[in-house]
Parts: structure tokens; sequence; C-alpha cells
């Protein structure tokens, strides 16, 4: 019986370590074969010109072509159940907007995934959104249109139901005491043409969408929601420099791999990605698009979508937001 015993125990430690070999052996030999990037948004969001700039230089690292797929949908949530349920052999990987992560798991009655589907690579850049108002709304500054705000009634517009400005102007709501109406849109572009027209008097955006305006003087940029100024709009206060002090709404784009992925993999991807992304004319396409590169550690990705998972689930459930 002990023999019994001790041949089982020997037999799975062998195959524990034959499984490692293997594991690693294969890991030694990647990539042996085309590497699919999906991004779960359309054609020409932030995730995809990252991704569009880096492929070429990507290859070169890697040795092999970068596809690029597109697969949007559900707020993102399609395009990432497609790489949570994919083999963890470094060739599918998901390069998204963190609110995937951090605000569709409060907001949606059904997700297809977990945040433990998957492990995180690294977040390439952060990035915020630009406070705008209609010049005829008369405010130049935070704090004016939180004065009018609170004796006036006026709305606001945003990209739609729990993207990052729906989010990042609630919370500048409840930390502020101002009321305003939410109008949401298919995207920042018809909600920047609305609060051009004076259809919505304000708009928490997409930096790079509003910047043509601002600098044309269509538009009145008050503040940016990162803790950071924009790299595009040096000039305007964070939102904690105008006033709400312990402010913050910074945004990320992240890189995440099939949760068994092999380590030695995500290393070498990660840093292939982040140099990729460092050279000089890269990085001014970047800044064009308001985004400032991080290039952060595993950890350090992990654990900023923890706590991103916490701050912005208190402020969906304050609104009662719910998506289906």
């Amino acid at each position: 019986m002990v023999f019994k015993i001790r041949s089982a125990i020997v037999h799975g430690l062998l195959g524990a370590v034959l499984a490692l070999l293997h594991i690693t052996a294969h890991a030694q030999a990647w990539p042996a074969r085309p590497i699919k990037v999906i991004v779960p948004y359309p054609p020409g969001g932030p995730s995809d010109i990252v991704l569009r700039l880096a492929a070429d230089k990507l290859r070169d690292l890697l040795g092999q072509p970068i596809v690029v797929e597109n697969q949007p949908g559900a707020g993102g949530n399609i395009g990432s159940a497609t790489v949570a349920r994919a083999a963890p052999d470094g060739y599918t990987w998901l390069i998204a907007t963190d609110s995937v992560m951090t605000v569709n798991p409060h907001v949606y009655k059904s997700m297809p995934f977990k945040l433990d589907d998957f492990k995180p690579v690294t977040l390439i850049s952060s990035f915020s959104q630009t406070l705008v108002c209609n010049p005829g709304v008369g405010v130049k500054t935070l704090p004016e249109l939180i004065a009018k705000a609170k004796t006036t009634s006026m709305s606001y517009a945003s990209g739609g139901p729990g993207v990052p400005g729906h989010l990042s102007m609630e919370l500048l709501l409840s930390m502020s005491g101002m009321v305003m109406t939410h109008i949401p849109y298919k995207g920042p572009a018809p909600a920047t043409q609305d609060v051009l027209a004076g259809q919505v008097e304000c708009g928490l955006l997409a930096g790079p969408t509003v910047l043509p305006h601002v600098r044309s003087g269509r538009l009145v940029a008050l503040a940016v929601s990162g803790q950071n100024r924009s790299p595009t709009l040096p000039e305007v206060p964070t939102i904690a420099e105008a006033g709400i002090k312990g402010y913050e709404a910074d945004f990320s784009l992240v890189v995440l791999a099939p949760r068994q992925t092999p380590d030695a993999m995500v290393a070498r991807f990660r840093k292939a990605l982040i140099d990729a992304l460092q050279d000089p004319p890269t990085q001014e396409r970047l800044k064009a698009t308001d985004q400032v590169l991080v290039g952060s550690t595993p950890e350090a990705a992990a654990q900023k979508l923890r706590n991103d998972s916490l701050k912005w689930g208190a402020v969906a459930r304050k609104i009662g937001l719910n998506l289906d």
C-alpha cells in the first residue's frame, strides 16, 4: 500500500516536471508564427492607434507579424471575452481601455469574463478627459461652472453611459455638489457637436476630439480630469488644481493575456511593446492623442486595476448605472 502511494506521488511529480519543461521549451521557442492582438473597439480609437503605431517595430523586435483584429461590441466585452477564452500560448493578446475591467463588471448585467481570466501585462499609457463648455454658457473656470450649476438647470454630454467621461463627470458632481443632467451620445464626436451647437452646455470628453475646437475658441476648456495636466493643453489646470482637492480620474490603455500565459512570454512581449513605443516619432504621436507613455510592470497594472475597480464601482452604484 505504501509502495503504491509513493509510486503515485512520484508519477505525479514527474508529470508536473514534464509539464513545466514543456511550457519552458514552448516559451523559449516563442514566437514561431504571427501574433494576434485584439482591440475590442472599432478602428480609430486610442487602443487601435497605439497598437498600429507600434506594430511594425514590434514585428522587428519579435520576428513575427502583428495581426491587429478589431472586435467591437458591448463596451469592449466581446473582444475581451475572445481573449479570455483563447489558448494561453502567447499568440493572442488584448489591448483595451482599463474601463473594460474596472467599470464594465459593475454596470453590465451579464459579463462574459472575469478579471481573473486575464494576466495583466502592462499599463501602456494614461489619458484624461477634458471639461469643456460652450462659450455661450459664460463660464471660463471650474469654480464659475460650479457656482452656475448650483443655481441654474444645466446638462452635460458624454460619449455614452459608463464611458470614462460619464463616470469622471459623475465623480466631479458628487465631490463638488453640482447637479447636472447627463445627456449620453454614441461616442465623443457627436457629443462634441451638440456642445458646439449649444444643445448641451458642457461635456467631459476625449481630449483629441475637443482640442481643435478649444484652439479655435469654439469651446472653452475649464479643466482636465487626470492628476497631471494634458500634454496637448498644458495651460489648462487639472480638476484638483481648479479647487476639487483629491479629485483624480486618469484612465489607461492596458494590455492583458489569457491567465495561464507563461511569465516568460509576458515579460518578452511587454518589453518589446514598450521599446516599440519609445522611439521619438511614436512619442510625438502619442502626445498628439493626449496620451502619456507609462509602461508599468504587470504588478503595478494589476494593482491599479483593482484600485480603480473599487473607485468606479462605487460611482456606478451611486448613480444606479446598469447596462444590458
